[in-house]
């Protein structure tokens, strides 16, 4: 930069990203009716924070259903399920629906070993998550 210039402020960092790499995004948008949360990456104690933002936007827009299309999610430990837990506790709470989308074998894995697939509204992609 020139002499005199000031340098560009960095973005601003977002919940759930380091300094050095974005292990997480999350979109939300309404499609058919539904509020759609899409993470995308790793799902862990490091990256949570920007995924329970998300969802609780996408619970305060709801009618009826939000759901989760998880078809980006490559990883999610102990943390980010726990989130998704109580996030279907605070759906229920507000009279709403959670859906899990096109769950990755890995993270799929995860709700097998723990039990939790028993407790969720899971669909094989986002289409038949609209689907009413």
């Amino acid at each position: 930069m020139p002499h005199g210039v000031p340098e560009p402020e960095p973005a601003p960092q977002q919940p759930g990203e380091d300094s050095h790499t974005v292990r997480l995004r999350a979109d939300l948008r309404t499609e058919d009716g539904a509020v759609v949360v899409s993470p995308v990456g790793e799902l862990d104690y490091d990256s949570v924070a920007l995924l329970r933002t998300q969802l609780h936007e996408a619970i305060g827009q709801a009618r009826e259903r939000v759901v989760v299309d998880c078809h980006g999610l490559s990883f999610c430990d102990s943390t980010g399920l726990n989130l998704l837990l109580n996030t279907r506790a605070e759906a229920e709470r507000a009279h709403l629906t959670l859906v899990l989308a096109g769950l990755q074998s890995s993270v799929a894995r995860v709700f097998e070993l723990t039990g939790a697939q028993t407790v969720f509204d899971i669909r094989a992609d986002l289409g038949s998550a609209l689907a009413r």
